[in-house]
């Protein structure tokens, strides 16, 4: 069985891969400093799954730490790179906390990765290496422009970091460049803890929803899209998760055609803000409270995948809609607000 180290594996999205990985019969450990996640949402992935998963509470940006655990798990083929921060408009306030977390972690895993012959690394990637894109919906070739933050700079700098190390090392390496994670696991036992103010939509909608905030914002009309507000790709976290056990298995099968490969992983369909509000209100029956605010520094106009090469090549198939994804975040919120001793907003207080 092969052993995968998951970094950031209390956070939303390296939850549910753990899940998946899981499920398809891998030996998992995580590494989470919990700083923006909360350690007990590892009782979730037992509940599920069965199985109780070790987390090394390390900061990745302490190299002597991030070798112990490689030290002390001489069998891992596989590492899941999860583990940075990803708030846009938090990045373009404070950048340097950006650029040294995001890509110190990554270099000190790389390290490890080199030293000890770790065969097989997936990285999160994400969208916002695309820029502003000219046309859409992008493809992988689809040329990067300029990153419209900090954040997504540092998945520029990343992925060309991970190219070179490949050409360097050997190692085989896949970038997934997602779009937008929404929902949560179906059973409404693990889904979306953000610390603090919820800096992505859903979240945003379903606390508006529940009273949690009392009124969420929408960051502009005045785009040029079809009703004015931002366009995105949301795709549902269980969905995304398996794509990183896919590519697990297109590695460790040989199936790559090079050292480093590159998938979109979005839905293909273009939603604006107020679309995804309005299919919530639909899901849910309510009428969400929310006004129109100004435009926020680092948001991307538009933008949506072409996932025809995930599709082909890693067999990887979406299942879950925008109805399911709403209403997935919605069942895991209202368990949230049924039983407050299970929420907190803070990391470390979930029962």
């Amino acid at each position: 069985m092969a052993k995968i180290l998951v970094t950031g594996g209390c956070g939303y999205i390296g939850s549910h891969t753990l899940v998946d990985l899981i499920e398809n019969g891998y030996d998992v450990i995580s590494v989470d400093n919990n700083s923006r996640s909360n350690p007990n949402i590892l009782k979730g992935i037992e509940q599920i799954t069965g199985k109780k998963v070790k987390n090394y509470k390390v900061d990745l940006c302490n190299f002597d730490d991030t070798f112990a655990i490689f030290q002390e798990n001489d069998d891992i083929t596989g590492i899941i790179h999860f583990a940075a921060y990803k708030a846009v408009g938090e990045s373009v306030e404070n950048p340097l906390l950006y650029f040294e977390n995001n890509l110190t972690s990554l270099i000190n895993l790389l390290k490890c990765v080199q030293e000890f012959h770790i065969p097989h690394f997936v990285f999160s990637s994400s969208c916002t290496v695309y820029g502003n894109p000219d046309q859409i919906p992008v493809t992988e070739s689809t040329p990067p422009k300029p990153a419209e933050s900090p954040y997504g700079y540092t998945k520029q700098m990343s992925e060309q970091i991970i190219n070179e190390f490949a050409k360097s090392s050997g190692t085989h390496h896949i970038l997934l460049r997602y779009f937008n994670p929404a929902g949560a696991h179906p059973s409404a036992i693990i889904g979306e803890m953000p610390v603090g103010k919820p800096q992505n939509l859903v979240p945003a909608i379903t606390q508006t929803a529940v009273g949690r905030i009392e009124k969420m914002y929408v960051y502009g009309n005045d785009y040029s899209t079809r009703d004015g507000s931002c366009v995105r790709d949301f795709i549902h976290v269980c969905d995304l998760a398996n794509a990183h056990t896919l590519s697990l298995k297109y590695l460790e099968e040989g199936r790559n055609k090079g050292l480093c490969e590159v998938f979109n992983l979005g839905t293909g369909n273009g939603v604006t803000v107020l679309e995804a509000i309005h299919a919530f209100e639909k899901v849910s029956g309510l009428s969400l409270n929310y006004e129109i605010g100004a435009r926020r520094p680092g948001d991307v106009i538009a933008i949506y995948a072409n996932n025809d090469l995930a599709r082909k090549v890693l067999g990887w198939e979406p299942k879950f809609s925008l109805e399911d994804m709403m209403s997935t975040a919605w069942k895991w919120e209202q368990r949230l607000k049924a039983d407050e001793t299970v929420f907190s907003s803070q990391a470390g207080e979930l029962n």
